[in-house]
């Protein structure tokens, strides 16, 4: 079980999430719990500041395929993972397991 910390992702998505992702815990930024994963909506967080805030966490970052200019931004922020919301949801258990080697 990861501990999964969640910015910026919209309370409809978390449920997505946590629904893929059953068996892992997720947090909020003021958990006591320190997290394995962050996922993070790039269009609603600036992706240079979650990197000085975790910058030992892997982190995935996603948007909508619009957002070409997110996705690079996060890219040269250095998250491990940068990828369209659409692609998240067909892969989520997959990208935790490759990131942080926990299924």
């Amino acid at each position: 079980m990861a501990t999964i910390l969640l910015i910026g992702v919209d309370l409809f998505f978390r449920g997505k999430l946590e629904g893929l992702l059953s068996g892992h815990r997720f947090v909020t930024s003021d958990s006591v719990h320190a997290p394995d994963l962050v996922i993070t909506d790039i269009a609603r967080v600036e992706p240079d500041e979650v990197v000085d805030a975790w910058p030992d966490i892997p982190i995935i970052g996603f948007t909508n395929h619009t957002d070409r200019a997110g996705l690079r931004r996060a890219h040269t922020a250095g998250f491990d993972q940068v990828i369209v919301k659409s692609a998240l949801v067909e892969r989520a258990p997959e990208l935790v397991s490759e990131l942080i080697g926990v299924s």
